[in-house]
């Protein structure tokens, strides 16, 4: 007799990762050109590896502080002192994290309880929406399609006044995945103005913040510090995902919450990966590493950009992070989920459909274009002939 062993009802509410489900399903194909993942496809900087080197060859190898080692905490600091302009105490207002990922639950657990909201512009990042249901609040998901999948203020403002003080926290992930889009300064400073009569914690997901285009990165921290909580890291910036560290950045008050279900998680990070974040964020060999991967990704973003427009594809212009999300072709109508799979099995170019990313993202599909500009001009080539045959 098989045994029914308890569950955590709250699983029942998640739905599994769709992108990685294609992704799979995706990969079985024959000469796929895979633009699924935001997987960067550069090496990670020579710094970096060879501080984990060090790291080892020292034997660093015991437990570092629950916050994350010093150095690197002081490195985050001066990093965001030196490209952002926001000043965090390497002491007490920084937490280095398995990830952003983990950042992420950390900072939507301490503030939820059964029942809250937890606002989500949409299309976006599905994590946000799955950690939420896992702890036992609500996810608001709020269309921003016909806004440029931007959150204006006016689109804030009306979900405030529906959810009212059951809304607790805001999520805000820029530039966006999957669709590339930021935030203005004056953008930023709109949202700021309705929040700041509100005591809604802002988690502000700028993971993609080096990877910022044709003007300098703006964080919602600048209008509005004491209500803000930064997430970043060094995957998307320095070609680290399997690295896996991340940080929390915000005001002593706010950060407390965060730093305790850190801890109880997962103690602290390793230190090797740390020795690595360290010279990633703090060097000029780290920053120079990043420079040079925006310089190739801008050039792939342009001839993407300009390539789908060719073809007739409606987009967005994405400003920042390594991804497109255009309309699919208007004789598939809404249906992106089958316009993936004939592209994927036909033309035997990968993406992923945009209702994987929530409300407003159905009848788009995600293009990633981590990947070399030989293999985006195959993928175009590929693509053209698919739009020959389909349009």
């Amino acid at each position: 007799m098989t045994k029914e062993f308890p569950i955590n009802q709250n699983l029942t509410r998640v739905v599994p990762n769709i992108i990685r489900a294609y992704d799979d399903r995706f990969s079985q194909i024959d000469d796929i050109i895979k633009l699924t993942i935001g997987e960067p496809d550069f090496n990670v900087p020579e710094v970096s590896k060879q501080a984990v080197i060090d790291s080892v060859t020292a034997d660093d190898s015991h437990y570092a502080p629950a916050l994350g080692t010093v150095p690197l905490r002081h490195a985050i600091s001066d990093f965001l002192v030196d490209r952002y302009n926001l000043n965090y105490s390497a002491d007490d207002e920084i937490i280095v994290t398995v990830g952003a990922t983990e950042a992420i639950y950390d900072t939507i657990a301490a503030f939820v309880n059964p029942g809250d909201k937890v606002l989500i512009p949409t299309p976006t990042f599905p994590l946000y929406e799955s950690d939420t249901l896992i702890i036992g609040a609500d996810p608001v998901l709020i269309d921003t399609e016909k806004d440029g999948f931007i959150l204006t203020a006016d689109a804030l403002r009306a979900a405030l006044d529906e959810y009212g003080d059951a809304a607790k926290v805001l999520v805000l992930n820029y530039p966006g995945n999957p669709t590339g889009r930021t935030y203005s300064a004056d953008e930023l400073k709109a949202l700021a103005e309705v929040l700041a009569g509100t005591n809604i914690v802002v988690i502000a997901d700028e993971i993609y913040s080096e990877l910022v285009y044709d003007e300098p990165h703006h964080s919602i921290a600048e209008y509005l510090p004491e209500q803000t909580l930064i997430l970043n890291g060094v995957s998307k910036s320095h070609a680290m995902t399997g690295y896996r560290l991340g940080f929390i950045a915000g005001p002593k008050p706010l950060i407390k919450g965060p730093a305790l279900v850190h801890q109880v998680a997962v103690t602290t990070t390793p230190n090797p990966m740390a020795a690595a974040a360290t010279v990633a964020l703090g060097t000029p060999a780290g920053k120079a590493a990043t420079e040079e991967m925006k310089v190739a990704y801008k050039e792939r973003r342009d001839y993407l950009v300009k390539s789908l427009h060719e073809l007739g594809f409606e987009l967005e212009n994405p400003e920042g992070a390594f991804y497109l999300f255009p309309r699919i072709l208007p004789s598939y109508g809404n249906d992106d989920g089958q316009f993936a799979i004939d592209l994927a099995e036909e033309a035997h170019v990968a993406t992923v459909p945009g209702q994987a990313f929530g409300p407003g993202g159905e009848g788009h599909f995600r293009i990633s274009y981590a990947s070399s500009l030989e293999t985006l001009q195959e993928a175009v080539a590929r693509l053209t002939e698919f739009v020959n045959k389909h349009a």
